[in-house]
């Protein structure tokens, strides 16, 4: 621990890379874009700790991963900079500020959702985050969709979720099968451009240590790797078996450890691609939140900073809270939110400590990148799928089983749209597109409209 502290050669010290990781997890809202480009400014242009050609390197290391790609981004930098205990520190910093406060909004939302005024400021809230899933999805989709096979991949992915209902999992693997083939056959199709050459020769902090190999943790090490991978795949799981033990595996605590473990593997593309998934299991496979509660839960984890991910410790703790068994409900929601929180980050700390040390490997490996161009057009098709599935329970107010192409399909009632959540949806789809007006002042605006409208009209 005291060489993990020390300057290691970059003369950064341990103590002036805590408070940098503190502002940011202050700091970190706007979802995963806001916070990467915050980590940039801070990191590569102000601190010069670490260079561009680096920073972006770590970054497409993140974006390969499951998981919220801009707290593994934090946890690689802290580890680069002081080995585990560096990378422990920016990880949890970059979560702790917002899971604390979504802590207390998730028990407040508990014991005073019923409330009128409560109801009536979510009904607002609800279609501001119908816009921000949709813009949301734009924005991935220029970046992801460069040519028709890329479309047609997206549109697949849209049509297996939607209509065949197939795992995400999935489709995740059918996706990156079909990218790492098709970087072979069809290069021009699934591999991304080349950098742009003639940028600048780094020499940021982390840089010049690196290159004079004064940082030899970030060499490989198979003996190494090994015992990384024992030790996290003990720290991660002894919990939810502690709980499986003193509840049963059939408890709710149990389960949540077990079903965010499994999102934990799977979340590729970031919260929106596996929120749809998460929010049907949710609601209709585990019976732990109402249809309406997962955009309350994804409402208030845009109000918050940190990873958007944190909308499952919101579904964590309701679980707990509603399925205490001679428990204090608040007890039990903290113990379900608290085990949600571990399922979902602790295998992020794995990926990233037991794979930093070969991202350099990872250089130029031509299959690899095809298979994330193409994972990554497959997650617009479920981030697809999640707006529609948020619109259909925002804007109306039944919903009834359908046949369609001979498929059983959840389908609204027409005469039950809601034209008031649908001028609101609107609005701040107008606010958010036409004006680039951020996610709070979208929230809070259409939070105050729709309970003036709730309650007044």
């Amino acid at each position: 621990m005291s060489s993990a502290r020390g300057p290691q050669g970059h003369g950064i010290s341990f103590g002036e890379a805590t408070k940098l990781w503190l502002k940011i997890g202050l700091l970190g809202f706007g979802g995963p874009a806001g916070q990467i480009a915050l980590m940039h400014r801070l990191l590569v242009e102000e601190k010069r700790w670490i260079g561009e050609a680096r920073f972006l390197h770590a970054l497409n290391y993140c974006m390969l991963l499951p998981g919220p790609e801009a707290q593994q981004l934090a946890t690689y930098v802290g580890w680069l900079l002081h080995r585990t205990a560096g990378g422990l520190v920016a990880g949890l910093l970059f979560v702790l500020p917002g899971a604390l406060v979504l802590l207390g909004l998730s028990a407040l939302y508990a014991g005073f959702h019923d409330i009128p005024l409560v109801g009536a400021l979510f009904y607002g809230i609800k279609a501001a985050v119908l816009a921000v899933v949709v813009e949301a999805l734009l924005r991935i989709a220029k970046r992801a969709l460069k040519n028709h096979g890329m479309t047609a991949l997206a549109a697949a992915a849209f049509i297996a979720i939607f209509l065949l209902h197939v795992d995400f999992p999935l489709i995740v693997l059918a996706a990156g099968l079909i990218g790492w083939a098709g970087a072979k056959l069809r290069p021009d199709m699934f591999l991304p451009p080349p950098p742009k050459p003639g940028a600048p020769p780094e020499d940021a902090a982390l840089d010049r240590a690196l290159a004079a190999g004064a940082l030899p943790h970030s060499k490989p090490n198979a003996r190494r790797a090994a015992g990384v991978l024992a030790l996290w795949l003990v720290i991660w799981f002894a919990p939810i078996f502690a709980v499986a033990a003193l509840f049963g595996w059939h408890d709710v605590f149990a389960q949540l450890g077990l079903f965010f473990s499994k999102m934990a593997v799977v979340t590729f593309g970031g919260a929106y691609a596996v929120l749809a998934y998460v929010a049907q299991e949710a609601v209709e496979g585990f019976g732990w939140l109402a249809p309406g509660e997962m955009l309350d839960g994804l409402g208030l984890a845009e109000t918050t900073p940190g990873p958007l991910i944190l909308v499952l410790e919101f579904v964590g703790f309701l679980a707990a809270y509603r399925h205490a068994t001679g428990m204090d409900p608040l007890l039990a929601g903290t113990l379900g939110a608290a085990i949600t929180l571990w399922a979902t980050f602790a295998p992020c700390f794995l990926w990233i400590f037991l794979g930093a040390p070969y991202v350099e490997a990872l250089r130029g490996n031509r299959p690899l990148a095809g298979a994330l161009a193409a994972i990554t057009a497959a997650v617009v098709g479920v981030i697809a799928n999640l707006a529609l599935w948020f619109a259909l329970h925002v804007l109306f107010a039944e919903m009834a089983p359908r046949s369609l192409f001979g498929l059983e399909l959840d389908l609204p009632r027409l005469a039950s749209l809601d034209p008031a959540a649908l001028a609101l949806a609107a609005a701040a789809l107008i606010a958010t597109l036409r004006f680039r007006l951020g996610m709070i002042p979208v929230l809070l605006g259409c939070a105050l409209l729709g309970a003036a409208w709730k309650l007044w009209a």
